[in-house]
């Protein structure tokens, strides 16, 4: 019995297992008995099974033969394999080389980030079924204006009276989701880690917008604001959810989706195809209940028009954004892959709120498209753009009491940690402070959310030493372990890592290793980047936000200033990451842990070092800030971080109050 196998069985009962624990199952005479009889005793409030969970049990289980615990007939010569077959992994990590190709042969769009994964562009039809023929798509050469001119669209082709999507038969293609039950070690390496991009202009309280908490100075009580909670009606359903660990008590935690422990990528070709064929399965199936979408293979080469009738049919369909390009004369064209081809569609420049809309899609992200197709069966003219997005829906009533204190970045360890503020922030969660009214709300936290960077790290941008207060990355960590230690026993603290923790670069991360975990607390629970977790009844997706970076880059309008508008673009297309092979490096496991589903209650993410809350459509938007003063870096490109400010959300109603230790 393997590592892999012995990762896999804790896992799927709910529980993950440090290295040292799994050296002595595997080490034992017999791993499955030693397992069930730890599974079946072990206390629930344990998370991470440790070898004294394991001791007790080690010399029964190895006088257990395999055979009899399992109620087997053979010889014990047979015993490896009938473990083997118990478990069975094997098919999951079965290598699928492509003969005669390379991925870098079957990619036409190089990273843009040393050492990062390769990006999307071959094509979709070629990665969700590797089988399937890719149909040629149309580049924005082969579509002039003479294109889309009254020539090869008659006015009659575009008229109102068209024919309702309803008619069509909805022949969509669904394809097989994937398994995400493998389990390996964090195998992903990434290359040299760049600096984080921040924008060049500072922040300023002023900048935050109206939907968003003024972070300016403070009178003497440190609560500047607050941000109303909805409505109370009944809890919308969560969908499913992948359920990885739990931590009960007083406080309890439940991490439904996080990649620890479950990673199983090397960089192989076929896991490309796995990934993607999961982002788009996924996404395109919530689609599929807002649109009737035909597959693209249908469009191609056919005419719509309906015997003698000039008018042309309105239609649907569901693609994964492979190109963004533009015409001569300023008309833009997305070309769009399912995985039956790939089809060509055109947003007119004189259609305003379109063209807007169009202006704003980016690479790889799953949108549809419905409009009505030229003569020929080679573009479409869209007349309209879907994303996944949110649906509308009541407010939510959690049921739950108290408040969770939303942090990130406190980079401990660098010189310009704001140890001073972080301090009084201690004091205030251990009920400590000197205004009445900070002490009256440390009563009724009960949870204490760190969205990554809880250290400053070692190595992360060109001459970071020099910024070091502590230059060793175990030291800082033992710290920001003596500092947690002041939090009261009661407060589950839940801690995700960032690009600034030892982790690997990839994305999504896994929670900080064995060695720097046992450092900790025992109220903390560890999770990976990004997880869902429920916090009594409240779903809160904790992403670091790196990917802010890359929204930064490319939608017009969204600013670091107001990172919480980079936030609800992500939920707009119900991805955390949607662009493959820019800022971030993303692993590609077989399942696509940055899609948003189910919709969660509150977003938290970090990383920017600037606050934002917003709420939209019931779901709470969060980005928490820093504990860190403004850097050289920080400096030569003009940010001005927004350091000590601290949301802290009721449970009851999500309702929102700005705390300011500065």
């Amino acid at each position: 019995m393997n590592d892999i196998e012995v990762i896999k069985a804790f896992s799927e009962a709910g529980y993950q297992v440090s290295p040292e624990a799994v050296e002595i199952i595997r080490s034992s005479n017999s791993p499955l008995a030693l397992i069930e009889s730890v599974l079946s005793t072990v206390d629930e409030s344990v998370f991470v099974i440790q070898p004294e969970h394991i001791a007790e049990y080690r010399q029964t289980a190895d006088n257990i033969d395999f055979n009899e615990c399992a109620g087997l007939q053979s010889s014990p010569a047979s015993n490896e394999l009938h473990k083997s077959d118990f478990l069975s992994p094997g098919k999951a990590f079965t290598k699928q080389p492509v003969s005669g190709e390379t991925t870098s042969q079957l990619l036409d769009r190089s990273s843009s980030t040393p050492g990062s994964y390769p990006t999307t562009s071959f094509k979709i039809s070629d990665h969700i079924f590797s089988d399937s023929v890719s149909s040629d798509s149309v580049s924005s050469d082969s579509v002039s204006s003479d294109s889309v001119s009254s020539d090869s669209v008659s006015s009659d082709s575009l008229s109102s009276d068209s024919v309702s999507s309803d008619s069509l038969s909805s022949d969509s293609v669904s394809s097989d989701s994937v398994s995400s039950d493998s389990v390996s070690s964090d195998s992903v390496s990434s290359g040299p880690v760049s600096s984080d991009s921040l924008s060049s202009d500072p922040v300023s309280s002023d900048s935050l917008s109206s939907d968003s908490v003024s972070s300016g100075p403070l009178s003497s009580d440190p609560i500047s604001s607050s941000v109303p909670g909805p409505s109370k009606v009944p809890l919308c359903g969560a969908g499913q959810a992948l359920f990885v660990g739990k931590a009960l008590g007083q406080n309890p935690v439940s991490v439904l989706q996080d990649v620890t422990g479950h990673s199983s990528c090397v960089g192989e070709y076929m896991q490309f195809v796995q990934y993607f064929r999961d982002r788009y399965s996924r996404l395109s199936e919530i689609l599929r209940g807002r649109l009737n979408a035909r597959p693209m293979e249908s469009l191609r080469g056919r005419s719509f028009r309906r015997g003698g009738d000039s008018k042309s049919e309105e239609l649907s369909i569901i693609g994964m954004v492979s190109e963004i390009s533009s015409t001569n004369n300023g008309h833009k064209i997305l070309s769009l892959e399912d995985p039956t081809g790939s089809f060509s569609v055109l947003i007119r420049n004189s259609d305003k709120d379109l063209f807007e809309l169009a202006s704003r899609v980016l690479l790889d992200e799953v949108i549809g498209a419905t409009g009505k197709v030229t003569n020929d069966g080679n573009l479409m003219i869209a007349t309209k753009l879907t994303q996944p997005d949110v649906p509308n829906g009541g407010a939510r009533r959690t049921g739950a009491k108290g408040k969770a204190v939303l942090i990130s970045d406190v980079h401990v360890g660098s010189s310009q940690f704001l140890e001073e503020p972080w301090l009084d922030f201690l004091n205030f969660i251990k009920g400590e402070s000197d205004s009445e009214s900070l002490r009256l709300i440390a009563k009724e936290v009960r949870y204490l959310v760190i969205a990554g960077d809880i250290v400053d790290g070692v190595g992360i941008y060109p001459d970071q030493e020099k910024e070091l207060a502590i230059e060793d990355v175990y030291d800082q960590y033992r710290k920001a372990a003596e500092y947690l230690r002041e939090i009261p026993g009661h407060i589950r603290v839940i801690l995700s890592p960032g690009n600034h923790d030892t982790v690997r670069q990839a994305e999504p991360q896994p929670a900080l290793p064995e060695k720097v975990r046992a450092y900790f607390p025992s109220n903390v629970t560890f999770v990976g980047n990004p997880s869902l977790v429920d916090l009594d009844g409240v779903q809160i997706l904790i992403y670091h936000g790196r990917s802010i970076d890359d929204l930064v880059a490319s939608i017009p309008g969204v600013s670091y200033q107001e990172p919480a508008g980079a936030m609800l673009e992500m939920l707009k297309r119900r991805h955390l990451a949607p662009t493959y092979g820019s800022r971030v490096s993303i692993s590609p496991e077989k399942k696509d842990y940055f899609v948003i589903d189910p919709v969660p209650d509150i977003i938290h993410t970090g990383h920017v070092h600037t606050v934002g809350v917003q709420r939209y459509k019931n779901v709470l938007l969060v980005n928490s800030g820093t504990w860190q003063g403004q850097t050289d870096f920080q400096k030569r490109v003009n940010l001005m971080p927004v350091p000590a400010k601290v949301p802290v959300v009721d449970l009851a109603d999500l309702g929102v109050k700005l705390l300011d230790f500065e």
